[in-house]
């Protein structure tokens, strides 16, 4: 049967599904959260009391929703060529409002400054910057196809524009963020036709400066040698969010101790309706349900290369490419740290966590990569780079032959 859908039906009910699981699991685990932001100077807050809002959270989650959708909506019917032209000035637009953040940017209790406060509201500029790394690296490499495998014209220039958005992200203190960007920007680089030379170069450089940044900022190495001490017994933040996320995890089991039943989420583990919500939902549902969330983005990712690998114009191929990486490297870095596997790193889950520049900038990110889906040729367009050992550049649905 034809699909009645001109998008990719898969990777929209994909999307659907966690959104509707992100405002459930909110629903259930906010309620602690909701009451301490409605009634912090009530000694004994009750659902009950008149002054307690034990829904905050959901109400807020789902007027930013709201947004969200609204955004997803256009981003999907505006043209392609749109996005094109304004990768360009909104990249300046973004690396202006970073720049602004580090002067006047708020903290809200955490060790990141990156947020602004916009008429009694909060902004993240650093989640829209993954948009607008993607949408001029897309651009740039469609433009440079002659110059990508050169050291001076390719990888020098490629660093520059790299370096110019993520080192005021490095400033605010966002390492997660920082790690989100430079995956995203390589994995672009990569497919874009960079020699492996040049990766190789990259990854080393990152190596070293991943290290830097561990020996020398204490919070990032508290972090690190917390996640070294998970199975011990700790009492350093970060060793205790990364222990008290495994004990979510394991305390639910495989059929979970049911909604609004999490303990940790009261008590424990911090941040259990943003950073670590996978974790309070596994002690909730347990690892059956759970494994649905990890499927939903495994579609997407599936989905989301697929596109890439049908789409028509090298720029659109890229584009594609890159808002797959961002939404599924997120999903799977959040999931990592949840699980123990990463160290804490401060990103949300897409679609799911309670935060709203992350929600809004992700369903524009679905919306051009739906919008990208129903313009992708018919014809079997294989995105296995692994036929040789060169990476292959992508020029209007076909990947040049080295």
């Amino acid at each position: 049967m034809k699909n009645v859908f001109k998008f990719d039906t898969p990777l929209f009910l994909s999307v659907v599904f966690l959104l509707i699981f992100g405002l459930v699991m909110i629903t259930s685990i906010g309620v602690p959260k909701s009451i301490a932001l409605s009634a912090p100077d009530i000694l004994y807050p009750n659902c009950s009391d008149a002054n307690v809002d034990c829904y905050l959270l959901f109400k807020k989650h789902l007027f930013r929703l709201g947004i969200g959708l609204l955004a997803f909506y256009i981003s999907y019917k505006l043209p392609i060529k749109f996005w094109r032209k304004i990768a360009t000035p909104f990249y300046g637009a973004i690396v202006l409002m970073l720049l602004f953040v580090l002067v006047f940017g708020s903290t809200f209790g955490t060790i990141a400054q990156n947020w602004l406060v916009l008429f009694n509201t909060s902004l993240q500029p650093s989640e829209f910057a993954k948009l607008a790394i993607i949408l001029y690296l897309a651009y740039w490499f469609s433009k440079k196809q002659a110059y990508i495998e050169d050291f001076k014209q390719g990888l020098i220039p490629f660093c520059i524009i790299c370096g110019i958005i993520i080192l005021p992200i490095i400033m605010q203190n966002d390492f997660g963020g920082t790690l989100t960007l430079a995956l995203i920007a390589v994995s672009m680089y990569f497919m874009a036709g960079a020699k492996l030379q040049h990766i190789g170069v990259l990854l080393l450089f990152g190596i070293i400066g991943m290290l830097i940044v561990i020996l020398a900022v204490p919070h990032v190495r508290e972090r690190f040698q917390g996640f070294t001490k998970v199975d011990e017994e700790c009492v350093e933040d970060y060793c205790w969010q990364s222990q008290q996320a495994n004990i979510a995890v394991g305390s639910g089991g495989a059929f979970g101790k049911g909604l609004t039943q999490g303990v940790q989420k009261s008590y424990w583990l911090p941040q259990a309706s943003d950073d670590f919500i996978f974790a309070a939902s596994a002690e909730e549902l347990g690892f059956i349900k759970i494994v649905f969330v990890i499927l939903a983005y495994f579609v997407i990712a599936l989905r989301g290369y697929e596109i890439a690998s049908k789409s028509q114009g090298s720029f659109e191929t890229l584009l594609a490419i890159g808002l797959t990486m961002w939404i599924t490297v997120q999903a799977f870095v959040n999931i990592a740290v949840n699980t123990g596997l990463f160290p804490v790193t401060g990103i949300t889950l897409p679609f799911v966590s309670y935060g709203g520049s992350s929600l809004i900038s992700c369903l524009v990110a679905v919306g051009i990569l739906l919008n990208l889906s129903q313009n992708t040729s018919h014809h079997e367009n294989s995105i296995n780079r692994w036929g040789n050992r060169r990476s292959h550049y992508p020029q209007y649905g076909r990947y040049r032959r080295n």
